[in-house]
């Protein structure tokens, strides 16, 4: 057996492809973006390789030989094959669509990160794009499509659509509240430094303390810049923060954390995590993102009741 010859390189074929298409060296060094020359070198680097004229040159025209015109149909339908394939290609990358979700931080990593394997297995054509803030983003002026949010409900401008009720205590490091330490009463509280993350309206430590008789006006408060930075000075043991049971279910689980007065437990129905929209019509992708996250919802509240 012969050893086979390498192929002619791509940017002869090319040339003579363009060429013999349009029977024109200048329409194919427009077409691929060259001089006409380059065109004419090619096509003579092809030549010489392959031992055989390949165009018939005339003054103001050129036509194929019998040879090039023969390799001409065995050239082309390789492109056309070539084109057809990129066709397809690009089409299905144009059939994925980018979802943006404005959250949380501490959302993104405590709960829904865990999860996301599920919405892209059952989405492969959303590629899903988180924003993390701590501000609302405007999802009324399309700044992301949809939101996540944590609060009470109730933003101007927008459709809220409760999740998940969040249920709250007040946690610590075991250590910090063992033996005579530990507050048996809320006043004891004013003990300890008090941990918190920033919120434009905050209410967690207000609401907690109206519904179980605590003074706040001397208390020591850490304000912090996020819930996942109030988590780790919290098993830095650095204070006594609020317990958002949906986001520290693995620490208190471990008892990396625990509840420092187990019965003054917040239950308030009207506190948990919201999906914000805009008022229109969802498009396709958020509406399943919308489907898939509140059955997840659903079905994490189910599996806290067993």
């Amino acid at each position: 057996m012969h050893p086979t010859r390498p192929l002619p390189p791509l940017l002869s074929l090319r040339a003579f492809e363009a060429a013999a298409r349009r029977l024109s060296f200048s329409h194919a060094a427009q077409e691929l973006f060259v001089t006409q020359s380059a065109i004419s070198h090619q096509i003579q680097k092809l030549e010489a390789d392959l031992g055989v004229a390949l165009f018939e040159r005339r003054t103001r025209a050129i036509e194929l030989t019998p040879e090039g015109r023969a390799y001409y149909e065995k050239v082309h339908a390789a492109f056309e094959l070539l084109r057809a394939g990129t066709s397809e290609v690009r089409a299905h990358a144009d059939e994925r669509v980018t979802l943006t979700v404005g959250l949380l931080a501490s959302f993104a990593t405590r709960w829904l990160a865990p999860r996301l394997h599920a919405f892209s297995a059952a989405h492969p054509g959303i590629d899903l794009q988180l924003r993390p803030e701590i501000a609302l983003a405007d999802v009324s002026g399309g700044e992301v499509d949809v939101a996540i949010r944590y609060g009470r409900g109730g933003w101007p401008g927008v459709r809220s659509q409760q999740l998940m009720p969040e249920r709250l205590s007040l946690v610590c490091i075991p250590s910090l509240v063992d033996g005579k330490s530990r507050p048996r009463k809320p006043q004891d509280l004013l003990r300890f430094p008090l941990l918190a993350s920033y919120s434009k309206h905050a209410f967690e430590w207000e609401v907690w303390a109206h519904r179980f008789g605590l003074d706040l006006t001397r208390a020591q408060r850490v304000q912090l810049h996020d819930y996942n930075i109030v988590v780790e000075a919290a098993l830095a043991g650095q204070g006594i923060a609020m317990g958002r049971h949906r986001l520290i279910a693995q620490q208190l689980a471990s008892k990396a954390l625990v509840e420092v007065l187990p019965d003054a437990v917040l239950d308030d129905p009207r506190i948990g995590w919201w999906l914000v929209m805009p008022k229109g019509t969802l498009g396709d992708p958020a509406s399943a993102f919308r489907a898939w996250i509140t059955q997840t919802a659903a079905q994490d509240s189910l599996d806290r009741t067993h």
